[in-house]
């Protein structure tokens, strides 16, 4: 009986066929385990046998297309054939039957090892009392790309130099009721490898090395999937790692919280039926981490999952990990060169962790010699208009963003101009014929001239206040950021700094003693992705209340993402926080 779900065509039809036949002849075809050996010292993964380096010196090194000398062949196998060992994997590929014998490779999902098959030798095992039975080559040819077995022999090297496994007895441990995705070009529709991870998986783990002319990738592929997920591992370990050293205690905080806050997000919203009452799923730790602060954490961090009820695109998702670490008595600079030092080590652990293949693959990222850049949020707005001081009419400097009426004229624009430019092959206030084919290049950008704006859309002074100066400056930013790179002529490829944000959109963070209209914050971006954030931590509960008093104000304007008042987190800092 089919699944109805499962597309039904002539191979799922015989893979169906195939397991009734393997039932009928093993017994229970899902086995509740199957003992691997250790000869490796640990369970010998396929991995762990081709990784072995007392298996590895006895397989003769020869070039690609050459053969090992027969000498080397029988020293190696007066070695190799006295070890035995049980191994299991996917059958990575279609086996090659030839007469009464046959090859094959089995795979773990990262390396692959191929077994030799012969009549004459093969025997089953029945799943239900684990006998051994004389149908072991019948069970062979009914096995299917994707399959999986175990395998009991002995390890020899082939003609061709290829460390093997001599098969004594099979035994069937799973069925792929589906055909295998392509094994040369893997899964190239986005939406499956997203949506059917393990399919993606799957296909990376069968993929072969070399393209279809012959010529080898390795140099120029993409990470795989669970290549991926693998340095995630390790980055989010060495991490972990990093902080505890310095003294960081690592802790769990609230996954469900009476309030959202902490950073200006939607929340996804949920109801206790045991309780009665709504409650949150958390849009970032923060306010829960600075609460042990005051407890006397002087240095506390988590890495957990944070959800926000907004867009999905290629850098934001509704549920994404993050690491928020706090150390008592730091500022915005201290929190910099921490975060660099942290990233930096990150980074240079990982690369020490790569095969010698991989490391010659890998292009650094963070491996910059000078200490990483930063920019005020208004010098990086200018930035994008350099190549027109000379020109009076176009020009935008640092002090001009401090004049409110320019500042509302490029917030007003600005979104109309960058759609333009999204939709137009030429820069803003030129003609075709004055349009060179590598502008963009050198950050041809958006030409406004301020004056006659101010002018046309009789900017006046009382329809400006500061707070909203401030989040215009912010909105410009975004705007700027969420544009072609070319607008911010390569500002944000980093890594840098981006400091100095307005405070009205920087609630939990002290304003600057040099400039109380910005608070002491950062954004770090690299490869012109936001990265980090952090500010010096604003720890007087009069001022925070009033922030909070703020955004409430905000969000009766219509602003979902304001915060909202946290009492118990004032109170809280009501103890002192340093």
């Amino acid at each position: 009986m089919s699944i109805p779900f499962i597309e039904d065509n002539d191979q799922t039809q015989a893979r169906r066929e195939h397991l009734e036949e393997l039932r009928r002849l093993v017994g229970n075809v899902y086995p509740n385990k199957f003992e691997r050996s250790r000869t490796t010292g640990n369970e010998d993964t396929i991995t762990a046998i081709i990784e072995s380096e007392d298996f590895k010196r006895h397989v003769p090194q020869v070039k690609e297309g050459e053969r090992p000398a027969q000498e080397e062949l029988e020293r190696a196998n007066a070695e190799l054939n006295n070890v035995k060992v049980r191994i299991s994997g996917r059958i990575s590929s279609p086996p090659r039957v030839m007469g009464k014998a046959a090859f094959v490779h089995l795979s773990d999902g990262v390396s692959r090892l191929q077994i030799y098959v012969r009549k004459a030798d093969v025997k089953g095992i029945h799943n239900d009392d684990g006998a051994p039975i004389e149908e072991g080559w019948e069970l062979f040819n009914l096995l299917d790309h994707g399959d999986f077995i175990g395998a009991t022999g002995y390890l020899f090297v082939t003609k061709t130099g290829e460390l093997s496994v001599h098969v004594e007895t099979l035994q069937f441990l799973a069925k792929a009721m589906l055909p295998m995705p392509d094994k040369m070009h893997g899964i190239n529709d986005p939406e499956i490898r997203q949506r059917q991870r393990y399919a993606d998986l799957i296909a990376g783990s069968l993929k072969v090395e070399k393209s279809e002319d012959g010529e080898n990738e390795s140099a120029s592929r993409e990470l795989s999937s669970r290549e991926v997920f693998e340095r995630r591992s390790k980055i989010i370990r060495e991490m972990r790692r990093f902080l505890d050293d310095h003294g960081y205690i690592e802790v769990e905080t609230p996954m469900l919280t009476a309030k959202a806050t902490g950073a200006a997000a939607r929340p996804f919203k949920t109801h206790h039926n045991a309780l009665g009452i709504d409650l949150f799923a958390r849009i970032a730790p923060e306010l829960y981490l600075k609460r042990l602060v005051v407890g006397g954490f002087e240095k506390v961090y988590e890495l957990n999952r944070n959800f926000r009820n907004e867009g999905i695109d290629r850098t934001h998702n509704p549920e994404f990990t993050m690491l928020e670490f706090y150390c008592a008595y730091m500022d915005v600079n201290g929190m910099m060169d921490f975060c660099e030092e942290l990233l930096r080590k990150t980074e240079q652990a990982l690369i020490e962790s790569l095969s010698l293949e991989e490391r010659k693959q890998y292009v650094p990222i963070l491996d910059v010699a000078e200490k990483w850049a930063r920019l005020t949020m208004k010098e990086a707005i200018a930035a994008c208009w350099r190549g027109y001081e000379t020109d009076s009419k176009y020009k935008l400097t640092v002090e001009m963003l401090d004049n409110p009426k320019i500042v509302f004229v490029l917030n007003k624009l600005l979104p109309e101009k960058l759609a333009e430019y999204e939709s137009l092959p030429y820069m803003f206030g030129m003609e075709n014929s004055e349009v060179r084919p590598d502008d963009w290049k050198r950050g041809a950008t958006t030409m406004i001239p301020f004056k006659d704006e101010i002018d046309r859309l009789e900017v006046s002074d009382e329809t400006l206040n500061p707070e909203e100066t401030a989040r215009r400056i912010q909105n410009i930013f975004e705007f700027l950021e969420k544009s072609r790179e070319a607008l911010f002529w390569g500002i944000l490829e980093g890594p840098i700094f981006i400091v100095n944000h307005p405070k009205p959109v920087s609630p939990l963070s002290k304003a600057s003693p040099f400039d109380p209209s910005v608070a002491e914050r950062f954004e770090l971006y690299i490869k012109r992705m936001e990265c980090a954030n952090g500010f010096s931590e604003l720890n007087d509960p009069k001022e925070q209340y009033d922030r909070f008093m703020e955004q409430g104000q905000a969000r009766e304007r219509g602003d979902e993402e304001a915060m909202v008042l946290d009492e118990d987190y004032i109170r809280a800092l009501s103890y002192g926080m340093p």
